[in-house]
């Protein structure tokens, strides 16, 4: 088995990754954790220990046996203070290390031109490294500037502004250069160093191929969700007022927020080739990154309406009158309100409501049911559509069947998920919440109902109204 190796910041956003990184290599993994509870399920082979960074002798039970350890944290949530507490958390690591013979310590900055116009975020970052060097233990240092993906602040900040405003006005900002880079390759380059020669220690500056503006990454990710945007540039918005208006926009990031706008008036740009000449490593373009950070942040963006109903019948007869929604047997449930929409929708320029289908009795992945195409179908457990009505987002709307008792009783779950695009889209979701949760709670009731009769031929299936 690989040696063990220390990984701090376990509960943040790339140390968790990290974590769940050498867990799936098989890599033995010790972390120090302020909060252990927040680690969530790991594996048997990771071993935790409760401390803190400026609790030293919580360090040295954590790096007793470690060659290898990583220092992935910071302390800017922690207030303006932040840097004094970066400054004494690093020393205490670098003394400790050092006391306990760890081999190399791996460390994650931020890019910066190391001049005095930097950003007090990123010079503490800096600072951070010169303090790990100072205890004597070789270090290799990773310097990024903007992570690309789902949970990453940096994204979330783009993501938030994009999604919630049609019209932003921009400060100059917008326009300096940066390199972003995708977690993915973050994360390769972290657990490649591993394979350095012992006694080697570098900084290495990483980040994608593509060198853009935040006002460039805003439109790309504007362009990939199908949202238009325009941006406003004004010369007087200074990236504290900007900080003020990233708290009207993300409140929970603000703090944070706030110290990573001070370094967007520096350009964050690769300029040495080290990485890319130690590491075979080909970072991924930056429309890739943003593709796998929407799509891997999909699930919390997504608005969702589930309930379920447990009915007395076996999953046969349970799904029979899923499978013959729409069509002739129709909606279950207030039908009128599905032709009102479908009319709107025509009227819209969409496909309405009326295209009927295929088969009474049977479907198949890639049937149309009236505004609906078939996404995914098991027989007698799970059918999932796909909305094709004109919609401010993407919309489906599920049914899964679960067999209880032995199969003689029958459990029908019925999920209705909006994904929506932009401001209008929350605005559509929650503006039609009390429509919706009606209609979802007659369809599942009536659907109920007409898989606990006692004969489920299609001609039993007539059309329900309210």
């Amino acid at each position: 088995m690989s040696a063990t190796v220390l990984l701090t910041g376990a509960t943040g956003y790339i140390g968790g990754r990290l974590l769940r990184r050498f867990e799936e290599d098989g890599r033995a993994v010790r972390c120090l954790v302020r909060h252990p509870a927040r680690l969530g399920a790991i594996r048997p082979s990771t071993e935790i220990i409760q401390g803190d960074c400026l609790d030293e002798a919580s360090l040295d039970r954590a790096l007793t046996g470690i060659r290898t350890a990583y220092y992935l944290v910071h302390s800017m949530a922690s207030g303006s203070d932040f840097a004094s507490i970066d400054r004494q958390a690093a020393d205490n690591f670098g003394r400790a290390s050092a006391r306990a013979g760890v081999q190399r310590i791996v460390y994650l900055g931020g890019l910066t031109d190391d001049s005095s116009a930097s950003s007090a975020h990123l010079r503490s970052r800096a600072e951070t490294g010169s303090v790990l060097r100072a205890s004597g233990v070789p270090i290799i240092e990773f310097r990024a500037s903007i992570v690309i993906g789902a949970g990453s602040l940096s994204f979330e900040m783009i993501q938030a502004l994009v999604e919630r405003l049609p019209v932003m006005i921009c400060p100059r900002w917008v326009a300096t250069r940066t390199q972003p880079i995708a977690i993915s390759d973050v994360l390769a380059y972290l657990e490649a160093s591993l394979g350095l020669p012992e006694g080697v220690e570098s900084i290495f500056e990483i980040g994608g191929p593509e060198v853009v503006s935040y006002g460039d990454m805003m439109q790309e990710y504007a362009r990939l969700r199908g949202l238009h945007r325009w941006l406003v540039p004004v010369p007087v918005l200074t990236p504290r007022l900007s900080g003020l208006w990233l708290a009207l926009v993300t409140p929970a990031q603000a703090r944070v927020g706030r110290a990573l706008i001070e370094g967007l008036r520096n350009s964050t740009v690769v300029r040495s080739r080290a990485a890319r000449e130690t590491f075979r490593i080909e970072p991924m373009p930056l429309r890739n990154a943003f593709v796998n950070a929407i799509d891997d942040g999909a699930p919390a963006r997504r608005k969702e309406d589930s309930r379920t109903s447990v009915v007395e019948v076996p999953p046969a007869r349970a799904f029979a009158p899923v499978r013959r929604i729409g069509g002739a047997t129709g909606w279950y449930f207030g039908n009128a309100l599905w032709r009102a929409r479908g009319w709107l929708d025509r009227r819209l320029g969409g496909v309405g409501n009326c295209r009927g289908r295929r088969d009474p009795d049977a479907c198949a992945v890639g049937d149309t049911i009236d505004g609906w195409t078939v996404e995914a179908c098991e027989p007698e457990r799970r059918l999932r559509l796909s909305a094709d009505f004109k919609l401010p987002g993407r919309g489906w709307l599920e049914f899964e069947v679960t067999a209880l008792d032995g199969g003689t009783r029958s459990m029908i779950r019925q999920t209705a998920t909006f994904d929506p695009h932009g401001l209008l889209g929350r605005a559509y979701w929650y503006a039609l919440l009390p429509v919706h949760r009606l209609m979802f709670r007659g369809m599942l009731k009536q659907i109920s109902r007409v898989a606990s009769a006692q004969r489920c031929e299609a001609s039993r299936f007539s059309p329900w109204t309210t």
